[in-house]
């Protein structure tokens, strides 16, 4: 990565976009693509050749003019970025549906992070197996946690736990927080980083878009 890189503050707009550039440099590999331009990517990502030059310029450009950019390389450095080469942990709280669908999700390998704990606070749950780990009980997380370095804390606990549970985490030493319990989580006295995952805002913006078509089709007749 560019030194200059950690002298300047990257706009979240490019953070969000890089794990595009993860998936789609991912596939090129798949299909023995080993180069590409930014004009072959745009087509393929539908963002404009002019942005991803942007975007990877603020990381160093890793490009070269004429060749455009090794598909390996740049997946190798996007990774790095991304932390994907860490070797981060996580802990899921909340083993129903949901959560239970998430620890069985390979998604968390794919991405560089292993699940070494499962938390629920009820019985019919606690000692179950799921995807390969026995569900403890929630009361012996800040134990586990003592013992065991996790840096990323899944949640899927109800709403009116979520704030109680994140509090209790990240005394515990947890640094980020994946939040899908359907409030808007907010830890400003501690020092972690929160994506709050609202499951049901892009479904009802697919819905409006679908309202949008219906509109244009009806004033089309």
């Amino acid at each position: 990565m560019n030194q200059d890189t950690n002298s300047k503050t990257i706009s979240n707009a490019v953070i969000r976009r890089l794990p595009r550039y993860f998936r789609y440099l991912r596939e090129l590999i798949r299909n023995d693509i080993t180069r590409i331009s930014s004009k072959e990517l745009s087509e393929k990502m539908n963002v404009t050749a002019s942005q991803i030059r942007q975007d990877l310029n603020c990381f160093g450009g890793f490009g070269q003019q004429g060749y455009g950019y090794n598909v390996t390389n740049l997946y190798g450095k996007i990774s790095t970025i991304l932390g994907t080469d860490k070797g981060y942990s996580a802990v899921i709280v909340g083993i129903g549906n949901l959560g239970k669908a998430l620890a069985n999700n390979p998604l968390f390998e794919k991405r560089g992070v292993k699940i070494i704990g499962l938390f629920d606070t009820s019985p019919e749950v606690i000692g179950n197996d799921v995807a390969g780990l026995k569900v403890l009980d929630y009361s012996e997380i800040e134990k586990f946690l003592s013992e065991n370095k996790a840096d990323i804390a899944v949640l899927t606990v109800p709403k009116n736990k979520g704030k109680e549970v994140a509090e209790k985490l990240a005394q515990c030493g947890i640094r980020g927080f994946w939040n899908f319990s359907n409030m808007e989580l907010s830890l400003d006295e501690y020092n972690v980083k929160i994506e709050n995952i609202h499951l049901g805002d892009t479904l009802m913006t697919l819905c409006y878009e679908i309202s949008k078509l219906d509109e244009e089709n009806e004033a089309q007749k």
